[in-house]
């Protein structure tokens, strides 16, 4: 199967200010947002990317549209619902150290597959929906581009954390173990039988390896893991 990026848009004055904004609209990147897409469009500049895909957020979108500049190939970016931000309801809006003093947040902490935000979504629907569109995009561009393709999905933290955790075999109880800062990589490749985690949080490696040979038979990824660790290849 193919490799996706799992990028998380910049920095917003939501997240500077310990504000949870969950779906709402409008909310673009601060300053250090920006600094943080472009970096990421000059990391990413160099791969041949079959597809940016970017929950419909404009604090997404402008980060997906900064990478998709970059590619030296003309690349429009495409929206899916399925990459959106949990749908926090009555929560959306409000300060990270208030909703730290309600009952739900303990929950959220330990137990997050039995935590429904109200009016809004549960952890588990967001990491299903997000897991569909993840899967659905990577086998389409397998078929289309082969196994070698690789490929940029723009999401959120909570969305991205909960895709890494599925790959890892973990529970959804333990998501709240992974950290995906603004502005960091995280790079999933599915093969037939399990993923394979290669980046989690990358704020600054090379990511050249990541890039298709020039020239490879259309085969599917292996499954196996390297005895012993491997060469450091992916």
């Amino acid at each position: 199967m193919a490799t996706v990026i799992l990028v998380r848009h910049g920095r917003t004055a939501a997240n500077a200010g310990g504000v949870l904004a969950g779906q709402t609209r409008g909310l673009g990147l601060d300053d250090v947002g920006r600094a943080q897409a472009q970096n990421l469009s000059e990391r990413l500049a160099g791969l041949p990317l079959a597809e940016v895909v970017s929950s419909p957020l404009d604090r997404t979108l402008q980060t997906a549209r900064t990478i998709a500049r970059a590619q030296s190939t003309a690349r429009r970016v495409r929206r899916d619902k399925g990459l959106i931000e949990c749908g926090y309801g009555s929560w959306t809006g409000q300060s990270l150290a208030a909703l730290a003093k309600l009952p739900l947040w303990k929950t959220v902490q330990v137990h997050p597959s039995a935590a429904r935000f109200p009016d809004g979504e549960s952890l588990l629907e967001m990491q299903h929906r997000a897991l569909m569109a993840i899967r659905r995009w990577d086998t389409s561009l397998s078929d289309e581009r082969g196994p070698e393709a690789v490929w940029v999905a723009v999401s959120h933290g909570d969305v991205i954390k909960s895709v890494i955790a599925d790959a890892l075999g973990m529970h959804l109880d333990s998501f709240q173990r992974i950290v995906v800062g603004p502005g960091s990589v995280s790079v999933i490749q599915y093969a037939e039988h399990r993923p394979f985690v290669v980046h989690v949080n990358d704020l600054g490696s090379d990511l050249s390896t990541l890039r298709p040979p020039r020239r490879r038979p259309r085969r599917r990824r292996s499954s196996d893991a390297p005895v012993g660790g491997g060469d450091g290849t992916t």
